[in-house]
């Protein structure tokens, strides 16, 4: 009933970030509501086991008195508003205790945290079959109180009532215990399939004499082995910037088949069981599909929306894809009468074209993205719009040394808004992708306002002994992305934990985040911040414009392959119980324009199977609203701090107290279209 959100060295920050960001005062001089959460240094094993047991027992306390309420005196105060309470209590104990399983150092401490996830999760879904819980709610529903409220308290009812709904409320005990146990199973599923993924460790080793092509800056940051050879990781930053620049094809194609049975058998026999009792639940609550019964709740609708949405886009999107391999297949015949573009070259001919089409060279490009001016920039542009002030914590106790936390506030109030941290660089048995995780949601408590606490978790280039991290375009985008998430998280002004920050539906949730990524296209934008790692020098404006009118370069085949993925998601979860994952996977991949790679198992490692399972649809259907709710900025320009404070309140602040469509239509004035998306794929006038 209460979803847990799955996904989101210390940075030598520029010498000018100080200016733009100040200082926070430490965590002790804060209160337990307005404070960052917990020392994270000092807990232990025995610690996490014991707070989550805590909260548990808490929580346990909470419901027994809703419960004990007579009917004839239910209130919203003391039968819903305790529900709002416990949904806090278990999100803090997995931000404080749980959460560190995704990030802590220790393997013994997060194999501790994974443990009590697994336990929160459970209990949560426990939690939405208490059928004396439901009586309470159900018994408040039919007061005259709950007839007459509105806004978000009475949305928090209607949505309440639709949980139990969708647990089997209304069906018989039998259909509900099931069902409960079921989902219980896909509790532990998805945790096993993640913790697979974070502790898989594997990659290939690259002799000095077959690195060509590789930049000197790129390899001093990779692992040398006793023989001489590079370790070229899984990890993005090794597997991505090796894709787009190594000669070697041979050496390309093995580590993207290393990459692609990342967790292979394992996690095909935990996901195939996953796929089975999603359908079995479906089928239990008479639902055709698991399909129908998640987008149920979404924007969408309806799968079959979802479908035509994608086949439509597909069919647009198709003609692109060929002249992109087209024109891939000129130079590649140069090199070899084939000429063949398999999925692993794809990312290296990208690169040729960037530096012979559009005098772009994607190293050079990171040498004027370190990490420091980035984030300078970064928050110095989103301080402007948004009308914000970020304080760097000072001496703060983190779980990893080099993680940071900064203190959110108005600028023109001064009011602390709420905290956030950054874990931005890869290590061994850390999250393995891109999150903004929610430790602590906003929302208001005995009449006063709680302060949320978000973390960025990414995996960026690491520094080396000779520079400093250098992102590519591509890391610089995911970093807007993400951040996008943590404003989204951090400026709720949602009076309900069920509706802050990013408690939107799934396929809205990346909108707000999408708009940003638009800013790192913008050369007004990137002049602000984009310069020299040694000389101090902007970007040049010709490689700015270059990067600029490349961004539609391949757009075929970037697009065509996310209509791939969130049409295997769907394949994965219509009617029927037991699923060949790889077959389908094979039979529906000539989508992207490639052939399957034989004997590799992508759906391995496609985390996103669990937690946006029948949802990856979500970021292209929220990339049209986004890229729509783009154009405000554009017509009135892109860095206007107007338009800024009105994303900001229309947006930001009002989380999920209302539907997506609805927030767009208050954001624009007007109805939305797909107009915007379009022409950023490259396909306007069609």
């Amino acid at each position: 009933m209460f979803p847990f959100p799955v996904p989101l060295r210390r940075i030598p920050l520029a010498a000018g970030l100080a200016l733009v960001l100040g200082h926070a005062p430490p965590p002790s001089e804060l209160t337990a509501r307005t404070a960052p959460l917990i020392a994270y240094p000092d807990v232990s094993a025995a610690i996490v086991a014991e707070e989550c047991a805590a909260a548990i027992e808490e929580a346990d306390a909470i419901v027994d008195g809703i419960v004990a309420v007579e009917d004839g005196n239910r209130t919203f105060e003391n039968t819903l508003y305790p529900l709002h309470r416990l949904q806090d209590l278990l999100g803090q104990a997995f931000g404080k205790y749980a959460f560190l399983g995704y990030v802590s150092p220790d393997p013994d401490l997060r194999e501790a945290a994974r443990t009590q996830e697994e336990g929160l999760d459970k209990y949560t879904v426990d939690l939405g079959f208490r059928e004396d819980v439901f009586d309470a709610v159900l018994a408040y529903s039919r007061t005259a109180e709950a007839a007459e409220s509105t806004g978000e308290r009475r949305r928090f009812l209607d949505f309440t009532l639709r949980d139990y709904r969708r647990n089997g409320f209304g069906r018989g005990p039998e259909v509900r215990e099931e069902v409960q146990e079921m989902k219980r199973r896909l509790v532990e599923l998805g945790l096993e399939y993640e913790q697979n993924l974070a502790d898989w460790k594997d990659g290939i080793e690259v002799p000095p004499d077959r690195a060509g092509g590789l930049p000197e800056e790129y390899l001093a940051g990779l692992e040398r082995r006793e023989n001489g050879s590079y370790w070229v990781s899984l990890d993005y930053p090794d597997l991505f910037p090796f894709m787009a620049n190594a000669e070697d094809g041979e050496l390309r194609r093995a580590l993207l088949e290393k990459s692609w049975n990342k967790g292979f058998p394992r996690n095909v026999e935990l996901l195939e069981e996953a796929i089975s009792l999603r359908d079995r639940i479906a089928k239990r609550l008479e639902y055709p599909s698991w399909n129908h019964y998640v987008i149920e709740v979404r924007m969408a609708g309806d799968p079959q929306r979802v479908f035509d949405f994608l086949e439509d886009l597909s069919r647009r999107v198709r003609p692109k894809l060929e002249s992109d391999l087209a024109a891939m297949r000129e130079p590649a015949e140069e090199s070899d009468p084939d000429g063949q573009i398999d999925y692993w070259d794809w990312r290296f001919w990208n690169s040729q074209q960037m530096r012979t089409q559009f005098a772009v060279d994607p190293a050079e490009i990171s040498k004027y993205f370190p990490l420091d001016r980035v984030l300078t920039g970064m928050f110095a542009i989103t301080q402007e719009m948004f009308g914000l002030r970020y304080e760097e914590v000072s001496d703060p106790e983190t779980w990893q040394e080099d993680v940071q936390l900064f203190e959110v506030r108005d600028t023109g109030t001064d009011e602390r808004i709420g905290f956030f941290y950054t874990d931005l660089f890869p290590r061994d048995g850390k999250f393995g992708h891109a999150a903004a995780f929610p430790l602590r949601s906003g929302g208001t408590f005995d009449g006063r306002r709680q302060l949320p606490v978000s973390a960025i978790v990414a995996n960026l280039t690491k520094p080396t002994e000779e520079t400093p991290s250098l992102l590519t375009h591509e890391e610089v985008e995911t970093l807007f992305h993400e951040f996008g998430h943590i404003l989204h998280q951090v400026l709720t002004r949602a009076e309900l934990t069920r509706f802050t920050g990013t408690e939107t539906e799934h396929d809205f949730v990346e909108a707000p985040s999408q708009n940003l990524e638009h800013w790192i296209w913008a050369p007004e934008v990137l002049d602000r911040f984009a310069a020299h790692f040694e000389t101090g020098e902007k970007m040049p404006r010709e490689m700015i414009e270059g990067l600029v009118a490349a961004k539609q370069l391949n757009s075929g085949i970037r697009y065509l392959r996310q209509v791939y993925y969130a049409t295997l998601d769907l394949r994965y979860h219509e009617a029927g119980e037991r699923k060949n994952t790889t077959k389908i996977m094979e039979e529906l991949h000539p989508i992207c324009g490639f052939p399957a790679l034989a004997g590799t198992h992508m759906q391995a490692g496609f985390g996103h199977l669990f937690g946006y399972d029948s949802s990856y649809y979500s970021y292209l259907w929220s990339k049209v609203f986004g890229d729509d709710m783009f154009t405000a900025f554009e017509e009135a320009g892109i860095l206007n701090p107007e338009v800024g404070m009105r994303w900001r309140r229309e947006i930001y602040e009002k989380g999920g107290t209302l539907d997506g469509d609805q927030l767009v239509r208050n954001f624009l004035g007007r109805e939305p279209n797909n107009e915007a998306f379009l022409r950023d794929l490259g396909l306007e006038g069609e």
